[in-house]
């Protein structure tokens, strides 16, 4: 097998580049064609940091789309052979030409090709994640056996029956067949796993390679495919080839320094169904340098928690939304964050900000404008508060 699923792989900076911009220039003159235009009008990305200017799309935005416009709310979509559910409820399209959803590319990375038996224990009915790595498995060659979730013990006996090499599904569930095969006194050839859908941790991870199981993850969701994918290198995590991934600001489009903890925004190049900024509501940051296995893409680090910390203090909600608009409320503000803890009995809200030449009194005005409550204001020093993609904690405890 070779080492790379195709020379995109291994291209150089530029070319990706080049090939990014094209496509996704094609992708927004097929959205300003379509009508109602999806916020995107055509000539405005005449190079990729102008990316960056286009509104974000968020599933609230397109769940909204949907029930004003069926099924794909005028997202201009083509070469649809399913249709699919996803909570929301959302919409998602598939299609049937090769590798669709970009999964391939995973599985070839896992070793996974044409002399293996993938048992897919993903769920094939309503979610598409069932048929995003069928179609992933079948652009390597290899067979599939589409087990899909439950009945353990039927599992087993199938896999023992078809020969399974290869595991397809959530992490955890690897372990629940194994246990069960070794339950029922069965010997099964399972040596390769792709997982998804869940976390990793390394101790699951070690104890499959105690069984002889070389198990890498991806991060996928429905509506965009394969975002992000892990190499037997195991250092971070390879963007995939068919999107381009922005790290921003959680609440807002604007991106993060290099390094910086932020929220995933995912362009899709995929031309039969195009997402432009995309907001999977998960924090992530990108890693320097390129993988040792190789490959030339970017890397980020995984999932490392929510974008979304959208929490309620004195019975009102604050949203990441709300401390951008403080941010940009108030000129000598850099950046913002808000905690919430309790006072006796009752909720208290500080909201820390980096600022030069202003002291709480002059920013208090702009908190109550923008978060709609008072707060307790402390002037911090600017590139003092953490970067770690938080603009709201929450340190309350109820023990």
């Amino acid at each position: 097998m070779s080492s790379f699923y195709d020379d995109l792989e291994i291209r150089s900076t530029d070319a990706r580049e080049a090939a990014q911009l094209a496509a996704l220039q094609a992708n927004i003159d097929r959205i300003a064609a379509a009508p109602d235009a999806c916020r995107i009008e055509a000539g405005q990305v005449q190079d990729l940091s102008d990316l960056a200017r286009l509104p974000v799309l968020r599933k609230s935005d397109l769940a909204q789309w949907q029930t004003d416009k069926p099924p794909f709310g005028g997202i201009p979509v083509r070469n649809v052979a399913h249709v699919f559910q996803s909570p929301g409820p959302i919409y998602e399209p598939g299609g049937v030409s090769h590798d669709w959803w970009r999964m391939g590319r995973f599985l070839h990375a896992a070793g996974i090709g044409q002399d293996d038996v993938v048992q897919n224990c993903f769920g094939y009915h309503l979610t598409p994640a069932g048929m995003i790595f069928e179609s992933g498995a079948r652009a390597v060659g290899a067979t599939v056996l589409p087990a899909g979730t439950g009945q353990t013990e039927l599992q087993v006996q199938a896999a023992q029956a078809v020969g399974s090499t290869a595991y397809a599904g959530t992490p955890d569930y690897l372990k629940v067949i194994l246990d069960k095969a070794v339950e029922m006194g069965v010997a099964l050839g399972v040596t390769k796993a792709a997982v998804g859908g869940g976390a990793l941790f390394p101790a699951m991870r070690q104890e499959y390679a105690d069984r002889g199981i070389l198990c890498l993850q991806c991060y996928a969701t429905a509506a965009l495919g394969n975002i992000a994918y892990e190499s037997a290198a195991m250092e971070g995590m390879i963007v995939d080839e068919g999107v381009i991934v922005e790290i921003v600001t959680p609440g807002t489009g604007d991106p993060v320094a290099p390094g910086e903890v932020g929220e995933v925004i995912v362009t899709a190049l995929n031309p039969d169904y195009p997402l432009v900024r995309f907001a999977t509501g998960d924090l992530s940051a990108v890693m320097p340098g390129e993988s040792p296995c190789g490959r030339t893409n970017m890397r980020i680090k995984g999932w490392m928690g929510r974008a979304d910390q959208t929490t309620k203090i004195k019975g009102m909600f604050v949203r990441p939304e709300q401390v951008a608009a403080l941010v940009a409320h108030h000129d000598a503000i850099v950046k913002a964050r808000v905690i919430a803890s309790r006072d006796g009995a009752q909720d208290a809200m500080t909201v820390q900000v980096e600022a030069t030449g202003a002291s709480p009194d002059d920013l208090a005005p702009s908190v109550v404008a923008t978060l709609k409550m008072k707060g307790r204001v402390e002037v911090v020093a600017p590139g003092s508060l953490p970067k770690d993609g938080l603009v709201i904690e929450d340190q309350r405890s109820y023990d």
